[in-house]
């Protein structure tokens, strides 16, 4: 059974191109026969009971025996095959080792937007803890100092700086997810890092610090009462991670829609059937060999009888024998 998958194109070649490989598919071939992929698919069908054996290992090596993935072809397409006493079955097999290696492709980064989306979507889940612990700590605050209820300007203040602040972080962590393809002398690289030092220069002149949340009160203290100091800390780190989460957010939801452009990692030409003739054994090649060995059986039990037959005609090869006989009894006895 034989399942035709598409070439990945530009996205395969820039692939083999990085990774030195002849092939661009060779890489994804090596992914298909993974232990991981096949391994998967050897627990998913029960192949250990199919196959009688105990270790994994060896219902391993029995399953590569019966299959196969072969991306060298001249059509630049990758075939799968599988061998399978049920037919139904061997198309089963060949459909479901495409499900498991985009299970595994999943986990992994191999285009530059997948990368991106699995570097922010790591990113975002460290911010919704961050943020998580923000607002319980607000919440305590609340509840040992009272409500505060701060005015407008210093409102706006703790705001925008926290609003800036919060982009110079996310700039960074966009700054980093570039470096992991790109390196300092890229345009996209240069042009991000002078918008990441204009506004730090803007948040300095706010007087705040980019070092950590909680460095540089942004609101001078003669604007708020010293009571309610713990509570605008607290309310700006509220403020601040909320900012983080929402701009990695949008950044991971980008970096998905570029992944979607790119297109499928495996594109399916043809599903596998099941088979309407058997690959094996050849009924041709066992009907050749059958009448083959009927026929030299049959030669060799003619000789032999007319051999026999000869025997029985020829007086003295008969007394030969007979005298043989004799002797083999007298020295029995």
């Amino acid at each position: 059974m034989t399942s035709q998958l598409g070439n990945l194109g530009a996205i395969a070649s820039l692939a083999g191109r990085d990774l030195n490989l002849k092939n661009p598919n060779d890489m994804y071939v090596a992914m298909f026969t993974s232990r991981t992929v096949e391994d998967a698919m050897i627990q998913h069908f029960g192949l250990m009971q199919e196959y009688r054996e105990n270790y994994l290992s060896l219902a391993r090596k029995k399953f590569e025996n019966y299959s196969a993935v072969d991306g060298n072809g001249k059509d630049g397409l990758i075939h799968i095959s599988v061998q399978d006493k049920d037919p139904k079955r061997a198309a089963e097999l060949a459909n479901a080792w495409i499900d498991q290696f985009r299970k595994l492709s999943q986990t992994l980064a191999i285009t530059e937007a997948s990368q991106r989306r699995l570097f922010f979507e790591q990113q975002m889940e460290q911010a919704k803890d961050n943020l998580a612990n923000a607002e319980e700590a607000l919440k305590r605050t609340q509840q040992t100092t009272g409500m505060i209820q701060l005015d407008s300007q210093a409102r706006a203040l703790i705001e925008s700086a926290v609003t800036l602040r919060a982009q110079i972080a996310a700039k960074e962590v966009q700054l980093q997810a570039m470096h992991t393809y790109a390196t300092n002398e890229n345009s996209n690289v240069v042009e991000l890092q002078q918008e990441l030092d204009g506004m730090r220069a803007q948040l300095a002149k706010l007087g705040g610090s980019e070092d950590s949340v909680s460095a540089g009160l942004i609101v001078p203290k003669g604007k708020v009462p010293e009571a309610g100091l713990e509570y605008v800390r607290r309310l700006r780190d509220v403020k601040y991670y909320e900012t983080i989460f929402e701009i990695l957010a949008r950044q991971f939801e980008l970096a998905k829609l570029d992944e979607a452009k790119e297109g499928a990692l495996v594109q399916v030409v043809d599903p596998a059937i099941p088979p309407d003739r058997r690959s094996s054994p050849k009924r041709s090649l066992i009907t050749i060999g059958a009448a083959a060995f009927g026929l030299i059986l049959g030669v060799l039990l003619t000789l032999l009888q007319t051999g026999l037959a000869r025997l029985k005609g020829d007086p003295v090869t008969l007394g030969k024998l007979a005298q043989l006989k004799g002797a083999l009894r007298v020295k029995r006895s």
